[in-house]
């Protein structure tokens, strides 16, 4: 048997804040990607778009909501770059 370690919404969150991204513990991925965004347009995050290109590479065991907010608050972040 095969044992998947899932990225979940905490997996997400400690990354960011790993990064120096302020985020609530309580928070959802919604939340913590839109809360990077901004944190990255306003000062820029250094190590953020390459953590994200990262993780984007396994979505395959990423769950649905944190894919989703990545997609929606953070990769049109750097695409605009």
């Amino acid at each position: 048997m095969m044992i998947v370690d899932l990225i979940d919404g905490e997996d997400f969150r400690q990354r960011l804040v790993s990064l120096g991204v302020r985020i609530p513990k309580e928070a959802c991925p919604e939340t913590c990607a839109r809360l990077a965004a901004g944190c990255h347009r306003a000062k820029g995050v250094e190590g953020l778009e390459s953590a994200i290109r990262e993780l984007m590479q396994h979505t395959d065991v990423m769950l649905p909501s944190v894919r989703e907010a990545i997609e929606r608050h953070l990769l049109p972040v750097f695409s605009a770059v």
